[in-house]
């Protein structure tokens, strides 16, 4: 059975988890609850101190047994995410064999995070939300599971100039969109947050951040560029994901 964990539960079952759970569990405190306070995202530091933040597991991501884990949780995940606390996220880590964590590059890896994100879509039984766009061009669009819009995010092993995008194992992190309500442009507190972020993201980085990170809603904006930042400035031309041709997947069938 697929199962959502809480920080507080995982301290408690160190030893009852499989080896590199554990291993993967322990990397990811001591990053973002380092002690030197330097992790860039405060809410998510936040999150995990008040044990917001809810935790799966998942086997190798090119496996399809994966696009099934991953659609289970964040099934359990979009109906419960209310009652965890404002900081919340759900943070899901994959094993990650010694052959990929050598070999696969970051655009390897860019590939098989939106692999999952659209094998994992075609599971979703529900319908796309009214007030959320399909279309991954328009400004307002945002990947969404079970009717909950989240924003995306990913790090990888393979990341070295964007420390911040870097894990030792896949990772991806998904935040419900209702997270973000009072943190946007057009409040005192979300501009103000956003400028510690931004700052701490250099500061973390070592480079500017990314041309693509930009405010949700903004006319120029889209969301989709931000899910996988790349080690560089780039990004790809033409958003992966899909939206339509699972719509059309569903109908054949």
């Amino acid at each position: 059975m697929t199962e959502l964990y809480k920080k507080s539960w995982l301290e408690e079952n160190l030893l009852d988890l499989p080896k590199w759970q554990r291993d993967a569990f322990l990397k990811f405190a001591n990053m973002i609850n380092d002690d030197a306070n330097t992790y860039p995202c405060v809410p998510g530091r936040q999150g995990f101190q008040l044990d917001h933040l809810r935790f799966g597991f998942s086997c190798d991501p090119r496996k399809s047994e994966s696009y099934y884990t991953l659609a289970a949780l964040l099934k359990q995940y979009s109906e419960c995410s209310r009652d965890t606390g404002k900081y919340a996220s759900l943070v899901v880590i994959f094993e990650t064999p010694e052959d990929l964590t050598e070999n696969a590059s970051v655009e390897m890896y860019e590939n098989l995070f939106w692999t999952l994100l659209n094998e994992t879509a075609k599971l979703d039984e529900a319908e796309w939300p009214e007030n959320i766009p399909d279309n991954p061009s328009h400004h307002s669009w945002e990947f969404c599971f079970n009717g909950e819009p989240f924003f995306a995010f990913c790090a990888t092993p393979a990341h070295v100039i964007r420390k911040s995008r870097h894990f030792p194992y896949f990772i991806l992190a998904f935040q419900p969109r209702w997270v973000f309500e009072k943190v946007n442009d057009s409040t005192p507190f979300g501009k103000k947050i956003k400028k510690a972020i931004r700052k701490r993201l250099v500061n973390y980085d070592g480079i500017p951040a990314h041309p693509s990170l930009k405010w949700y809603g903004q006319k120029d904006n889209h969301e989709w560029e931000q899910y996988f930042l790349r080690d560089d400035d780039t990004s790809l031309s033409k958003c992966p994901f899909s939206r339509m041709k699972h719509a059309l997947n569903k109908l054949r069938f």
